[in-house]
């Protein structure tokens, strides 16, 4: 048996329940993995609220660390006893034992604890994807200028030290002048406060009036007209969350209007497909981390039963950093 966090019916915090699970074998190309620690994502709101659909009931939850209990056949790469950490679909990483595919589960370097492999998966794999995977007509160049939303937020710091390791420039916007700080503490070349500031001004005045080669967005309507307009001309706007809202819809046309710029909405689990190139984006992460060019910044813990609180101070932007559920 498990404890694991479910929903029965989409909605607030409060439909997220704790149920006792029954957990079998592992099948064909699975594993079964007791977790020591959870992260928290606001793609598990999404789920949560039903923005994006689950069978009901469902267990919630995209990444967790701890250690491989038994292996299913054709699982070649992790062996009973092994530390393990993953972002994977589908969702149930909320629970202290699981049985679920193998394909996008990594061995955890003994250099990273579990807490921080359970910070670090999704939300590095998706810095990973954005900064090596998703960049503009050209590549990024050192000393590139880019341009980061919700920089003092999960992904958003580890791509502040990611970016700066890379030689770029990196832009963050946060909500307080205390989260600008920490985005510039963690490596932002700049950073602007747009509840203060008008932050495609302040962009425009940053590059002298050039613009930036690539926005990454997870912020969504709130920020979306404005990012455009930061754009260079053949420039890219990245979009990987909407955690204000689905930004309107536009006409095509615009994208020649603004400079013949490129859109794209992209997600983790397009780039994650194979075994093969998830551990090539893992150790890449593993690699940033155990080298201290990323250092995985763990400002929120909570016990599993908390996890109703956790998902409301996500909402309210009241974290920075990564989340964890501890078991």
């Amino acid at each position: 048996m498990s404890r694991a966090v479910q929903i029965t019916q989409p909605g607030g915090p409060e439909q997220l329940k704790i149920a006792d699970v029954t957990v079998g074998e592992p099948g064909p190309g699975e594993i079964r993995i007791r977790h020591h620690a959870v992260g928290l994502n606001f793609i598990d709101v999404y789920h949560r609220t039903g923005v994006y659909p689950l069978p009901l009931p469902a267990t919630l939850g995209m990444e967790a660390a701890g250690v491989v209990e038994a292996v299913g056949a054709g699982v070649t790469h992790l062996k009973p006893g092994d530390r393990a950490a993953y972002a994977s679909q589908p969702p149930g990483s909320y629970c202290e034992l699981r049985v679920m595919p193998a394909k996008c589960v990594c061995k955890l370097p003994d250099a990273i604890d579990f807490d921080t492999g359970a910070a670090m998966m999704l939300k590095g794999l998706t810095a990973q994807y954005l900064l090596k995977r998703t960049q503009p007509q050209g590549g990024l160049k050192e000393g590139d200028h880019i341009l980061f939303h919700a920089a003092a937020g999960g992904v958003g710091l580890i791509a502040c030290q990611w970016a700066k390791a890379m030689g770029l420039q990196l832009i963050g916007t946060a909500g307080s002048d205390a989260k600008c700080a920490l985005a510039k503490e963690h490596g932002a070349a700049h950073v602007i406060n747009y509840a203060k500031e008008d932050f495609l001004a302040r962009v425009k005045e940053i590059t002298g009036g050039k613009g930036v080669k690539v926005v990454y967005d997870s912020v969504g309507k709130d920020t979306w007209e404005k990012s455009l307009d930061c754009l260079q001309p053949f420039g890219l706007m990245a979009c990987f969350g909407a955690a204000s809202g689905a930004p309107a819809p536009f006409p095509v046309g615009l994208l020649a209007a603004k400079g013949s710029i490129y859109v794209t909405r992209q997600t983790l689990f397009s780039h994650i497909v194979t075994r093969e190139i998830t551990q090539a984006m893992a150790d890449d992460l593993f690699e940033a981390v155990t080298s201290g060019k990323v250092k995985i910044r763990i400002d929120q813990r909570y016990p599993l039963e908390q996890v109703e609180q956790a998902h409301r101070d996500l909402e309210a932007r009241k974290t920075t950093g990564s989340t964890v559920l501890t078991l």
